[in-house]
């Protein structure tokens, strides 16, 4: 699932093709809002919220969308005299064209037209921003040791903070030497606020660039950590990199940790060998 960086710069992208242009194309492909007409309207400015985009128009709404496990927006210039590839795809869900650019939403989980002044009722329940005006460590800290379930799992829950998804998760507490299956009550304050720092930097130096890194570099293979090197040597230790399952019943999710740096192997894993991540025909189903 794209995390907050991505969201952001899918944000500032929108933005600076759309911002200040009258839509030419309106068309959402939704069955909620597929008679809404929004020719004529104008972008005012596209923010991230968290995972959440939220694109306002000058009539008073807004158009809120979530890209899940696989979405995307893309941006081509427009060709007003042909469809387009990408207007025929049967995963289009959304097309925003000004006479000059077109935005293309593809495999979009959420899309919802409200008016502008009931966003809260769509991103209202989410945490301070990790990348927002709003970044608030302090209440971060504060929703965190409320919390009282694994630190992996606080990190994940949106309502505690927004923006943070597996991998940045995953390599901020790598970096720590933090067990993602302690309980947050059992992790000290400043601990917790230090694992905040952390990953805001982490995720703010990643907001320039295509592709996300927590080494510093971006060549396939190098870039994280733990986060998707499951059966690898970890680059700390040398002992083997591992995933399992984080989170509360219903809404587990994996994360990718080294058991020699991170106080020992997850509740839920039993230790057997793992084969690095898409290896073998085994590989895959251990993760």
């Amino acid at each position: 699932m794209p995390e907050g960086d991505t969201v952001k710069r899918t944000a500032e992208r929108l933005h600076a093709a759309l911002a200040g242009q009258p839509l030419v194309v309106g068309d959402l492909r939704w069955p909620s809002i597929a008679t809404a007409d929004l020719r004529g309207v104008t972008t005012t400015e596209v923010v991230a919220r968290g995972k959440h985009l939220l694109h306002r128009f000058d009539d008073g709404r807004t158009l809120h969308s979530h890209l899940r496990m696989e979405g995307q927006w893309r941006v081509d210039r427009t060709d007003l005299g042909s469809s387009g590839r990408l207007a025929r795809r049967a995963d289009t869900r959304a097309i925003l064209a000004t006479p000059e650019w077109t935005a293309y939403g593809l495999r979009l989980g959420m899309l919802d037209l409200v008016r502008t002044t009931e966003e809260s009722t769509l991103v209202g329940h989410l945490g301070p921003d990790v990348l927002g005006p709003d970044w608030d460590a302090g209440r971060a800290v504060t929703n965190l040791a409320a919390a009282d379930e694994t630190v992996g799992g606080a990190l994940l829950d949106q309502r505690n903070l927004a923006g943070v998804g597996t991998m940045w998760a995953a390599e901020g507490l790598f970096l720590l030497r933090l067990r993602p299956w302690t309980r947050t009550s059992e992790v000290p304050a400043g601990t917790l606020k230090e694992l905040l720092d952390r990953i805001h930097r982490l995720m703010s130096a990643a907001v320039g660039y295509a592709v996300q890194s927590s080494t510093g570099v971006r060549r396939a293979g190098e870039t994280t950590y733990v986060h998707g090197r499951s059966g690898r040597p970890c680059r700390r230790c040398g002992g083997t990199v591992r995933v399992a399952t984080v989170g509360p019943a219903l809404r587990e999710r994996t994360m990718f940790y080294c058991p020699g740096c991170q106080g020992g192997l997850a509740p839920t894993d039993d230790g057997r060998p793992m084969r690095p991540l898409g290896s073998g025909p085994r590989g895959p189903k251990r993760h």
